[in-house]
C-alpha cells in the first residue's frame, strides 16, 4: 500500500516543481498532468534516458520531525552517496501560497549500477517519505510512486508538463516563521515542540521566561551597530561605550552561549528559533539598561533576518523576496532601536583583516568567504529591511574617523 505520505502529498496536486541545479540559473519547473505532454529542450535534457531518475520529498504534519528528515536525508545523500549520483535539492509548491513548500531532492544514478535502489530502500521505511521513479517515452516522460517491492500498489501515471518561472521564487513562501520569526511566541511554540528530543530547549525556555519583559518605558537612545564579520563592530562598540558613557550589549546574548554550539547543529528551523528568541532576551536586557545609560547593540534583528534570508532563498540576489516585502518588516513585539547603523568595507579589506585577526569562524563566515554570491544576499538583505531600516557607514576610514562619523549619526539622529 501507498504510505500515509505518499496519500496525503498525493492529495496536494496540482502542484508547482522546481528543481535547483546551480545558482547561476533558474529552477527546471514542471507541472504533472494525466495526459501525455511534450517536453521543452531543457526538460528532455533533464528527464533524458541517462541514468535512471527519481525523487524524493519530506511531507509530515509534525515541522520539526520533517526539518530533522530533511537534514538528516540531505546529509546521508551528499556524505555517503555523492560518487553514486547527482542530487539536486528540489521544491513542490503552491505559487504565491506561503507555507506551501515541500522541500525534496532529486537523485540521478551517475551510472547503471543500481545503486540508486539501495539508497533509495534506506529511505523507504520512513513514512514521512515519498519516493518517486521516472520513465520517458520519446517527447514523453511520466512520474509515479516508487517501490523496491514489485507488485507493489502503483498510483496513477502523471506526466511531466514544463511550466514556466513563478513571480515569486519558490523558497521565499516557506520563510515566515520558519526562517524567519516575526513574535516570539511562534519561536517558542517550536522550542516548546521539540523539548522531548532537545533537552537544552526546556533550559533556553526557561531563561526567556525567566528575562523576557514585554514592554520598556521611555529611556536613553538605543544604537545598534550591524555589518559582517571583520567590518569594525567590535573597534567601533567599544569606542561608543567609551565615548557615550553607555551600556554596551550583544545579540545573543552571554547566557546562551553554553547553548550556541548544539543548536547550530540543528536543522534551520530550531536553529533559528534559538536565535530568534536571544533576540528578545537581549531585547529585555535592552529595555532595563536603557533607563539607565545609552545601550550601543553589537548586532540585533537585522542580522538574524539577513542572514536566514540570504541562507534560505537559493540562486540569484533577484530571488531575495522584493524591497517592500513583509518578510523585511520588523517584528511588532520586539523592541525597536532607534538608530541601526550598517559597517561596510569592500571584501579585499574585509577578507584582509580577517587573515589577520586569525580567529575560528562560524559556517556561515566561512560561506561568507569563500562564496560571493551569498555574501551579496546577506548585504542586499540588510538594506532591505524595514521599521527600522539601517543607516550605512563606509568602515574604511581610520577606527578614529569611523567612530567621528557614528558619533555625528548618533547626535543627529538620537538627538543625544
Amino acid at each position: 500500500m501507498l504510505s500515509r505520505a505518499m496519500f496525503r502529498f498525493g492529495q496536494l496536486c496540482p502542484r508547482v516543481f522546481g528543481v535547483e541545479f546551480d545558482s547561476r540559473t533558474e529552477p527546471l519547473y514542471y507541472t504533472l498532468s494525466s495526459s501525455p505532454q511534450a517536453l521543452h529542450r531543457d526538460h528532455q535534457r533533464f528527464f533524458n534516458d541517462y541514468g535512471k531518475l527519481y525523487s524524493l520529498y519530506i511531507h509530515s504534519d509534525n515541522r520539526i520531525q520533517k526539518a530533522q528528515t530533511h537534514a538528516e536525508i540531505k546529509s546521508k545523500l551528499s556524505e555517503k552517496f555523492a560518487r553514486f549520483c547527482d542530487v539536486f535539492e528540489t521544491t513542490a509548491f503552491i505559487p504565491d501560497v506561503n507555507d506551501s513548500v515541500v522541500k525534496g531532492f532529486c537523485i540521478r544514478e551517475k551510472s547503471t549500477t543500481g545503486i540508486s535502489k539501495e539508497i533509495l530502500k534506506t529511505f523507504y521505511q520512513n513514512e514521512s517519505v515519498c519516493l518517486f521513479s521516472y520513465k520517458r517515452e520519446g517527447q514523453y516522460c511520466w512520474q509515479e510512486a516508487w517501490s523496491h517491492v514489485k507488485q507493489a500498489e502503483k498510483a496513477e501515471r502523471q506526466y511531466i508538463t514544463p511550466a514556466s518561472s513563478p513571480v515569486y521564487h519558490p523558497s521565499t513562501l516557506a520563510i515566515r516563521n520558519s526562517d524567519v520569526f516575526y513574535c516570539m511566541d511562534e519561536a517558542y511554540k517550536v522550542l516548546q515542540e521539540c523539548s522531548d528530543i532537545l533537552p537544552e530547549s526546556k533550559a533556553v525556555l526557561q531563561i526567556v521566561d525567566e528575562q523576557v519583559e514585554s514592554c520598556r518605558k521611555d529611556g536613553f537612545p538605543v544604537t545598534v551597530i550591524e555589518g559582517l564579520d571583520a567590518t569594525g563592530k567590535t573597534t567601533l562598540t567599544e569606542a561608543l561605550r567609551e565615548s557615550l558613557n553607555a551600556t554596551l550589549l550583544k545579540s545573543p546574548p552571554q547566557c546562551l552561549a553554553p547553548f550556541r554550539q548544539r543548536f547550530d547543529s540543528e536543522p534551520p528551523l530550531i536553529r533559528r528559533a534559538f536565535y530568534a528568541l536571544g533576540n528578545y532576551i537581549t531585547a529585555a536586557h535592552v529595555g532595563k539598561e536603557s533607563l539607565r545609560a545609552p545601550v550601543i547593540v553589537d548586532r540585533y534583528w537585522h542580522s538574524t533576518a539577513a542572514y536566514a534570508i540570504a541562507t534560505a532563498v537559493s540562486g540569484r540576489v533577484e530571488n531575495l523576496p522584493r524591497p517592500g516585502s513583509e518578510l523585511y518588516q520588523w517584528p511588532d513585539d520586539l523592541l525597536r532601536p532607534n538608530l541601526v547603523l550598517l559597517l561596510t568595507v569592500n571584501p579585499e579589506e574585509r577578507l584582509r583583516r580577517l587573515r589577520d585577526r586569525g580567529q575560528d569562524k562560524t559556517i556561515e563566515e566561512t560561506e561568507l568567504e569563500v562564496n560571493q554570491l551569498f555574501r551579496l544576499k546577506v548585504e542586499e538583505a540588510y538594506k532591505r529591511i524595514q521599521n527600522p531600516s539601517c543607516i550605512i557607514v563606509d568602515a574604511s576610514p581610520s577606527p578614529q574617523q569611523v567612530l567621528r562619523q557614528v558619533q555625528q549619526l548618533i547626535r543627529n539622529n538620537c538627538h543625544f
